[in-house]
């Protein structure tokens, strides 16, 4: 077998040995709740469809989602964040229970609301969202709790994610605290950033920005687009220099339609092409690549192994409509025989 190659029966090996790890989970959580319904009019009010509803369900969102992905792959994961003392987080609690998540880790505050994120479907299609949240950082108070309790569970962590979705849980001083407990233990520390936040991200074990983070990031013009990643000038300089300023053990640029790029220092950039047949719902795929690849390299994949396998979790995740999760048996099942 080649070494960008990964098997059926290696993708189930490293799904069973995942099973055994432990990831924690860090960053902003949020309810995502979905309006379903069908549009078969215009309002005569103003020019917009008129949604007539049929349903409505909620899930797990942002950092929440991770964890919802690490534990509908098998891998056990304690989440870590502040929620508000409102119905919404009674709510996410409750689901979160439900799908044996654990969060002992989830310092509620009256001081924030718990975010929520609205989306209206109609006909598989997102026709809006609307965002009800705090963007504010932690109080001090707050924040001591948080990590109070991440001290507390790290202990026996194979790998720690954070999700900085830039609703005020993820700060310098707490990201500082994380990734001193993290090189301290060799923890394998993954973060999912936000530009907008400019924070220190040196010296995580794993970045991986969309491709637009990558460009804010690294402060570049997105000018040079080609179908060949290796082609397009400016995204070979953005790794280049993601990698020399933030010193990751590894960067995984996703690339939508084309893909993603796993970068290391000292080596060409692997690209893996999109597996995906159909896309219906990019919502929640980035989680489920920072939660796949993670888990992966907790259960010793190399990185490549690790981009390939979280490339087919994607690839399963955006064909199915709303925030989606895979499991082992539809992910190995992805590999063919």
């Amino acid at each position: 077998m080649s070494a960008n190659k990964l098997s059926a029966s290696r993708a189930r090996q490293i799904l069973a040995v995942a099973q055994k790890t432990r990831v924690l989970v860090v960053g902003d959580v949020m309810l995502d709740q979905f309006i379903w319904g069908g549009v078969s009019r215009i309002s005569p009010e103003a020019p917009v469809p008129v949604v007539d509803f049929q349903r409505e369900s909620f899930m797990p969102g942002g950092a929440a989602n991770v964890a919802r992905n690490l534990v509908h792959l098998k891998t056990p994961a304690e989440l870590f964040g502040a929620i508000g003392r409102d119905e919404a987080a009674a709510k996410l609690l409750k689901l979160l229970s439900e799908q044996n998540i654990g969060c002992g880790g989830l310092v509620k505050s009256s001081t924030r609301h718990t975010s929520i994120k609205t989306r209206i479907v109609a006909h598989q299609q997102q026709v809006v969202r609307v965002d009800r949240e705090t963007r504010g950082a932690l109080d001090a108070k707050t924040n001591a709790a948080l990590l109070a309790e991440i001290k507390k569970k790290i202990s026996g962590a194979d790998a720690v994610i954070v999700g900085d979705y830039g609703k005020g849980v993820v700060t310098q001083a707490l990201l500082n605290e994380i990734k001193a407990l993290c090189h301290a233990r060799g923890v394998w520390l993954s973060l999912d950033p936000k530009p907008v936040h400019h924070l220190n991200l040196n010296g995580l074990s794993l970045i991986t920005p969309n491709r637009k983070e990558a460009f804010e990031l690294a402060d570049l013009p997105d000018e040079t687009k080609n179908a060949n990643p290796f082609a397009d000038k400016n995204l070979m300089l953005v790794a280049e220099r993601l990698l020399k300023e933030l010193n990751p053990a590894l960067l995984l640029i996703t690339l939508g339609e084309l893909g993603m790029l796993l970068c290391q220092r000292g080596q060409k950039p692997f690209h893996i092409p999109t597996v995906a047949q159909e896309v219906f719902d990019v919502s929640g795929a980035g989680d489920t690549v920072i939660a796949s690849f993670t888990l992966a390299i907790a259960a010793g994949a190399s990185p490549v192994e690790a981009a390939i396998l979280s490339n087919h979790a994607a690839g399963i995740v955006v064909g199915k409509v709303g925030t989606a999760v895979t499991t082992p048996t539809e992910l190995a099942a992805s590999f063919g025989k």
